[in-house]
Formats: structure tokens, C-alpha cells, sequence
């Protein structure tokens, strides 16, 4: 008996595997926007978000391998558009990430939807151009080191740490007794922790400089450096989550391209955003690590 033949008008439609793609629909259908994007823009769409409420979010090493995935697809010297979500994280992870989005790209656009705060706003420094709106926050490249509390480990930045130990000794230096409040402070501090705070504060600031230097500063070391400073700046900045919008991006001297609510682009990259995010929160997924044509969640 003969089998019934689609029309050719409904066969470009039909995937070759309808249960994997009804499974994954949601992802198809993002990936399926992103090439439309491309299609637009003529620049390649790689994305990383992360959830900025959940304690396994921060920017990891583990994000090398999925990251590499995504990234193995585009060509040399492709023109990039790299959306990022991210609270954070380690700047030795970022920096390989830079380096791996680096080694293919021509021009590197980076677009921040809502926030790429701490490490992600140094993996930001690395771009030609910094995309953002009204809901758009970068933040302090000052790094945050684990430190012994009376409730326990927290992070603390690592200046505001320096600081600390200054005041300590300043007070204990004009004869004032030592305050029992600081004895849980004092009990993990050792030379090794306050080596280690010195350093990864220059780290950053290393990182910055060079990054600057190579994209939106090219050539102008004075001025990656200038800004550098002014980034790790914790008498500026004493809040480690504070909000660095467009308007304070572009006076601190980042060449930021400000796109309005209603802008064209903007929407297509918004809406690409809040799929992702409303996703995440119903699948509990951490983060995700997507292109045209791989996809990663963790």
C-alpha cells in the first residue's frame, strides 16, 4: 500500500526527529531566534547566562569545557555578539573564557541585558563595544576573598579586608585595648591570607589594563589604567554589588553603545533574555551556555 507523501511545501517544515524536537522545543525555538538575529546583525550570538540568585552561579573553571563547546562553531575572526547574565565569579575562569572568545573573534560586541557584575564586568572590559539599556548594571572589579566571621566564612573584598587590618592596628597602636569584637576576625587573618588579598587585587587590576588596552582603549595605557583604578576603587565603589549603569559606564570612560527600551535590536535581544530566564526559573536551571547550534545547561 502506498504511504501518503507530504506536500514539498510542508516538508521543509517537518523535523527529522519530531519527538527529540518536541522535547526540546523551547531550545529549538531559541536557537531558531538567534539565527534570525545573526541574519540581522551578520554577527555570530554566543550566550552565557547565569542565575544571579543561586549559590553555584558564580563564573567557574567548570565553565571552561561548555563554554569551548559553544565557542568550537564559529569561524576566526567572526564579528561576536556575547549576551551575558553573571553575578560574578573567579577572575582566573574569565580570564580563559576572554581568551577563548578572543581567539575567534574580529570585533567583540558584548551586550549586557541586566547584569554582569564583578568578573563579568572584567570579561565586559574585553570588548570593543559594551551594549546597554535602562536595565543594564556592570560593577566593581575589586576581589572578594573568603574570610572568617564570628557567623562563620563570608566574602569580604579584599581591600575593605586591608582596610579593616589597618584600623585594627591603629587603634591597638594609640594603646586602646584590642575590642573582643575582632577576635574572630584575627583568628584566620595570617601573612599568607594578606599576601593573597594584595595580589588578587592587583590581579584584577592586571586583567582590566590588559583587556583595556587590547579593545576599546587600544594603545592608550594611561588611560586602561586610569580606569582600572577606578573600577577597583572601593572608596568610590564600597558596595561590591553597586550599580555601574550606561551613564556611569560611559563617564568612566567604557565605550558603551546605549540602546533604548524600544530599539529594534534591543527588544530581539531582550526577548531572547527574559525566554532564558523564565526557562531557568521553571527547570531550575543554573546556567546555560548557548549558540545557534549547541546548547549547554548546567
Amino acid at each position: 500500500m502506498d504511504q501518503p507523501q507530504v506536500p514539498p511545501s510542508l516538508s521543509l517544515f517537518l523535523p527529522n526527529q519530531p519527538l527529540t524536537h518536541a522535547v526540546n522545543r523551547d531550545r529549538y525555538d531559541r536557537q531558531a531566534f538567534i539565527k534570525e538575529i545573526e541574519k540581522v546583525t551578520g554577527r555570530r550570538v554566543i550566550v552565557y547566562m547565569s542565575s544571579l540568585n543561586h549559590s553555584d552561579s558564580a563564573i567557574l573553571r567548570e565553565d571552561i569545557a561548555p563554554f569551548n563547546e559553544i565557542i568550537a562553531s564559529i569561524d576566526k575572526d567572526s564579528d561576536v555578539d556575547f549576551i551575558i547574565q553573571s553575578p560574578g565569579g573567579d577572575p582566573n575562569a574569565a580570564e580563559i573564557i576572554v581568551h577563548t572568545l578572543l581567539s575567534r573573534t574580529k570585533h567583540l560586541r558584548v551586550v549586557v541585558p541586566q547584569a554582569a557584575k564583578s568578573a563579568a564586568t572584567l570579561v565586559s572590559l574585553a570588548a570593543d563595544e559594551i551594549v546597554m539599556s535602562n536595565t543594564s548594571e556592570l560593577g566593581p572589579i575589586d576581589p572578594q576573598v573568603t574570610i572568617p566571621t564570628s557567623f562563620g566564612l563570608a566574602f569580604r573584598p579584599a581591600q575593605a579586608f586591608l582596610n579593616g587590618l589597618e584600623m585594627i592596628k591603629k587603634e591597638h597602636a594609640n594603646g586602646q585595648a584590642l575590642n573582643p569584637a575582632y577576635y574572630p576576625f584575627l583568628k584566620g587573618v595570617d601573612a599568607a591570607l594578606i599576601d593573597y588579598c594584595l595580589k588578587s587585587i592587583e590581579h584584577s587590576k592586571r586583567l582590566a589594563v590588559k583587556w583595556l588596552s587590547r579593545s576599546m582603549h587600544k594603545g592608550n595605557l594611561k588611560e586602561a589604567q586610569r580606569i582600572a583604578e577606578e573600577l577597583i576603587n572601593i572608596e568610590k565603589y564600597p558596595n561590591h554589588g553597586q550599580v555601574i549603569d550606561h551613564f556611569d559606564a560611559k563617564s568612566i570612560g567604557l565605550k558603551v553603545v546605549y540602546k533604548p527600551y524600544g530599539d529594534e535590536l534591543w527588544q530581539a535581544w531582550w526577548r531572547l533574555y527574559v525566554n532564558y530566564i523564565v526557562m531557568m526559573r521553571e527547570r531550575e536551571v543554573v546556567k546555560i551556555f548557548e549558540s545557534s547550534d549547541a546548547s549547554v545547561m548546567l
